[in-house]
């Protein structure tokens, strides 16, 4: 835990008390704040006072004595509209804050120089963050790792010189965080997304470019329009700014080029690394992911050795184009966090034969706008309450079968992809579908996927059957 020093001695209100808004709580009290915690759920409030947070409802306090209001980062702070806690703070007078913002005080107040790496883009955080963590850790470095990826920020060591934080940030911590500050900021990338919360795509943008703003060093891919306009307003500020591109060549910056990754400077270039046989970063998307990492570890001083080791070991994020086991030629793929076509889309992109295992409780749009990727699918497997209307959209272009269940297409697709004849084939699970209709989530559904693999005849599995991995 990093325990809250820097309001020691003030009162704090705080509402949320989900997984994050608990420890933040926890993290308050340990800081020796006083503090007021609160929750629209009874038995989280109840909770709270069983571990000795104290709690009362926050409309029955006073506000003009509270040095600061603590948000959790999944409540509205101004879209739809704000919550009605965001009203009271705001005629008091008092700042709104979120757990990433303490961990930013902390740091400054404890260990300014301790190198914090945070990631934010609408898409790719959280293999990039676990990229970067791989690295550093591969390389020997004592590195934390939390944030959005799921590990609450203020349950990592607090910080102390030579510990490295890797830190996914949402666009909602963001919000919360007006003094965020990393030594190295990474922008992937921009496209509509959490409108509902943040009302216009240009007030997204301008609260992503936050991050990048305060940081050390920028890392700003630039595919994009917003992206790359911010890119050019924290330069024209001052701001040291490491462009990244997965589609075009580079005058400065980092870009992708086949399988190399290519360093540009005033011109010259040089590879720093190749992904090709790395099968956990396959894909245009992975190379813009790896290009990311690639700058953001350079910026606070890991070697390009070190760098390109950690790159060759990555193991993968879990559910996430995981490469779980091996028969032969074939590789077996746990893509389970593809809960609709366009998360599925990145997977079908990045191998050429692929026996695809889809379907579960349908999503609006279903895989229509998947259509350009059929000719790379060998055969699909269906399973799940979406099995019909998937076939419907197969038609005559895809050979399929209705498998019905995962353990059923597990089955019959290693046994097809066992008489494929290409130098690589791929049995994935990539389902374009949430998981409710058979499954608690993506992730259960998953690791259910592993086990099933593990008991094909043959299989060298590639992480720990039970759990799908680390």
């Amino acid at each position: 835990m990093i325990p809250v020093t820097t309001l020691k001695g003030k009162k704090v209100a705080l509402f949320g008390l989900g997984g994050s808004g608990f420890a933040t709580a926890r993290a308050l009290v340990a800081g020796g704040a006083e503090v007021t915690a609160w929750d629209d759920n009874p038995d989280s409030v109840a909770k709270a006072a069983a571990e000795g947070i104290p709690a009362a409802d926050l409309r029955t306090i006073d506000w003009s004595g509270l040095s600061a209001f603590v948000l959790s980062p999944g409540v509205p702070l101004t879209h739809p509209r704000p919550h009605w806690t965001v009203d009271l703070a705001h005629a008091a007078g008092v700042e709104i804050i979120g757990d990433v913002e303490l961990f930013v005080r902390e740091r400054r107040a404890h260990a300014p120089e301790c190198p914090f790496i945070a990631i934010t883009g609408t898409n790719g955080k959280s293999t990039t963050t676990a990229l970067i963590a791989h690295i550093l850790q591969s390389s020997g470095r004592d590195t934390q790792l939390g944030g959005n990826i799921g590990t609450a920020i203020l349950t990592l060591e607090p910080p102390k010189a030579e510990r490295y934080y890797v830190v996914e940030c949402s666009s909602y911590q963001i919000d919360l965080a007006p003094t965020l500050n990393p030594s190295a900021g990474i922008l992937l990338n921009l496209t509509p997304d959490h409108l509902d919360r943040h009302g216009t795509m240009q007030h997204y943008a301008d609260i992503k470019e936050r991050l990048v703003a305060g940081s050390g060093v920028a890392v700003i891919g630039v595919d994009d329009s917003y992206s790359s306009l911010i890119a050019d307003r924290v330069e024209r500020a001052g701001g040291k700014v490491t462009r990244i591109s997965r589609r075009h060549a580079l005058a400065d910056g980092l870009y992708a080029e086949g399988s190399r990754i290519v360093q540009a400077s005033t011109g010259a270039t040089s590879d720093i690394a190749d992904l090709d046989g790395i099968q956990t970063l396959r894909g245009g998307h992975n190379a813009q992911n790896a290009a990311a990492a690639i700058a953001a570890c350079l910026a606070v001083g890991v070697s390009a050795d070190d760098i390109r080791a950690g790159l060759k070991s990555f193991p993968g994020l879990k559910h996430r184009m995981q490469p779980v086991g091996r028969r032969g030629r074939v590789v077996f793929v746990n893509d389970s966090k593809a809960t609709n076509a366009d998360a599925a889309a990145p997977a079908l992109s990045s191998y050429d034969h692929i026996y695809w295992i889809a379907g579960g409780l349908p999503k609006e749009g279903g895989i229509t706008t998947l259509a350009p990727l059929f000719p790379r699918i060998a055969k699909a497997y269906l399973i799940g309450e979406a099995a019909p209307a998937f076939a419907a959209t197969l038609g005559e272009q895809v050979p399929y079968e209705i498998s019905g269940t995962l353990e059923r297409a597990v089955a019959h697709a290693a046994a097809d992809a066992d008489r494929d004849e290409h130098e690589m084939a791929a049995v994935m699970l990539s389902p374009a579908c949430a998981s409710f209709d058979q499954y608690k989530n993506f992730e259960v559904r998953g690791d259910a996927f592993v086990s099933h693999v593990a008991a094909v005849e043959g299989v060298t599995m590639l992480v720990g059957s039970a759990t799908g991995g680390d």
